[in-house]
């Protein structure tokens, strides 16, 4: 990325950035749900019919504003939220508006689903998206175990969530993904395990396997104190963590970052790859309300405030981007972690030795691998359980 100064304005309904020749990715966040999740901390709204048409309109006309620019895009990300609770219409049209302004030629096109609508009204939707160019979706599944699902306050059953994937097998999607919640109120190995082995036999290509986090402004962060003793203390949380990630490889779902796995086909992986365009430091437009983007070394974000963004109001700027540490930060956060080959390509330099000599003293432990066949370094499973204190180390440590 390019640290330089943006000196055009930015707004809700045009970012005014000029052109470059990269393909960028496009993420729009979907506020509405049909209720609050007790864990859930994103930006979300109940359901509004007419907010929702509304809302459809403001997204097309800030998507249309780029037309100027020339932009080319390689993702959609359609998060939330409940993105499909637009329904098939809503979302083809903002497609078809992405299309026109961005190209998406061979693009990654992705809506997030909640699995809990009736299977002759899901079947409805994955026609209608697969009709529109949608090619990937991602199924907010959390868990295969009722009780585990109770807990974490989801409306799905198991069964539906199954029958939701196959739907979409039949319609015609290949690229499916499953979130999954590690170390949730009463989870035991067992029942991560009947999870794991759900989303196998469900034929999915990718997991997104996410540590439970206690956040402020949510349900369980108020009912903390009575939620801590159904929760899995330290040892536990990293025994089912390192559990999944052997589970999962085991079963041909490769990890490539903190919390992702995907299968390999054709020896290709099949990663989300709009979500790796933030680990690799790439661009992206952010559309929608709590919207966050990333363009021309610069960084911005969306109030989290839908009436806002129906008014135009501009985004919010927030300082430079694309620095070296946050480069280093983020690429930790994947496999393949921080090598010679890839800083001097992003920055035209050897590889800092300071982070090679500080990475040394975390190998013995466990914590960190050596990169083969060039200096460079990544963290294990062990590594990711600590990232947050083991890249501090790493890039400030003495």
């Amino acid at each position: 990325m390019r640290n330089q100064t943006m000196d055009t304005h930015i707004s809700n309904q045009s970012v005014d950035l000029g052109t470059q020749n990269t393909k960028i990715g496009v993420y729009i966040h979907v506020p509405f749900c049909n209720e609050k999740c007790p864990y859930c901390d994103f930006y979300s709204l109940t359901r509004s019919f007419d907010r929702m048409g509304a809302y459809t309109q403001a997204v097309i006309r800030a998507i249309h504003s780029y037309a100027p620019h020339g932009l080319l895009a390689d993702t959609l990300y359609f998060g939330g939220g409940t993105p499909s609770l637009l329904g098939a219409k809503r979302l083809g049209e903002i497609v078809a508006a992405a299309r026109e302004t961005f190209g998406l030629e061979q693009a990654e096109i992705t809506v997030e689903v909640n699995p809990t609508a009736q299977e002759a009204w899901l079947e409805r939707l994955f026609e209608g998206l697969f009709a529109a160019g949608v090619n990937r979706l991602s199924f907010g599944l959390q868990s295969a175990n009722l009780s585990e699902l109770q807990a974490l306050g989801r409306r799905h059953t198991p069964e539906q969530a199954w029958n939701a994937v196959k739907t979409a097998h039949r319609i015609g999607f290949s690229n499916l993904s499953l979130d999954l919640i590690l170390a949730i109120p009463y989870q035991t190995k067992e029942s991560l395990l009947r999870s794991i082995e759900f989303c196998a036999e469900a034929n999915i290509s990718h997991i997104s396997a996410y540590l439970l986090k206690i956040e402020p402004g949510t349900s369980f962060f108020t009912n903390k104190d009575a939620l801590l003793p159904c929760l899995p203390n330290e040892e536990e949380l990293e025994a089912l963590y390192l559990l999944a990630v052997e589970e999962l490889e085991r079963r041909g779902l490769e990890q490539y970052e903190i919390s992702n796995f995907a299968k390999r086909e054709q020896g290709v992986l099949l990663e989300s790859r709009h979500n790796t365009k933030y680990w690799r430091g790439e661009e992206y437009l952010g559309i929608g309300p709590a919207a966050h983007g990333f363009f021309q070394g610069k960084r911005y974000y969306s109030p989290p405030d839908l009436d806002s963004f129906l008014a135009g109001k501009p985004p919010i700027p927030d300082g430079d981007g694309g620095g070296r540490e946050e480069f280093a930060m983020l690429a930790l956060r994947l496999k393949r972690g921080l090598s010679q080959s890839v800083w001097q390509a992003r920055f035209g330099e050897p590889l800092p030795s300071a982070y090679l000599r500080r990475a040394k003293k975390f190998v013995p432990p466990g914590l960190i691998r050596w990169t083969e066949g060039e200096p460079g370094f990544s963290l294990t499973p062990k590594g990711f359980l600590v990232s947050n204190a083991l890249i501090a180390d790493l890039l400030f440590g003495t």
